[in-house]
């Protein structure tokens, strides 16, 4: 018998449906659970049901508020605080990156994302629980 490889669960938020979705097909296939949000509000809810969530990856740019709002709420909440965060963007500027850096984000990536890399972030973060024959 094998123990369960299933991994972190992590928030994903993008406006983006397609991105969104190729993303978390993407990290499900590495044995995360992926959470989805198409904006800070809708990723807010998710994250007060799932208080378990080990990382959010999130767009920079949404409408509505972006991802630097949804970061400052993180940050502003004891409990979440301390959650790791990845930001994708496609249009990140310098403000936008001191933003990031003041923020303690885990690492910026830019739009499209090169998924080898962000796998090798997530395997670096996460380690990939090893198979144990039990028995």
């Amino acid at each position: 018998m094998l123990t369960s490889s299933l991994r972190q669960q992590i928030l994903l938020v993008d406006d983006e449906e397609e991105a969104l979705l190729e993303l978390a097909e993407l990290l499900e296939n590495e044995g995360f659970t992926c959470h989805t949000a198409n904006s800070v509000k809708a990723a807010l809810v998710l994250l007060t049901q799932h208080p378990d969530m080990a990382l959010v990856i999130t767009d920079l740019r949404m409408p509505e508020e972006n991802g630097i709002a949804l970061i400052k709420r993180l940050r502003d909440h004891t409990a979440r605080q301390h959650l790791p965060v990845i930001v994708m963007s496609g249009h990140a500027d310098m403000d936008d990156v001191s933003d990031l850096l003041r923020l303690h984000v885990l690492d910026l990536f830019r739009k499209p994302i090169y998924h080898a890399r962000l796998l090798e972030t997530l395997d670096n973060l996460f380690p990939k629980p090893r198979m144990q024959s039990v028995g």
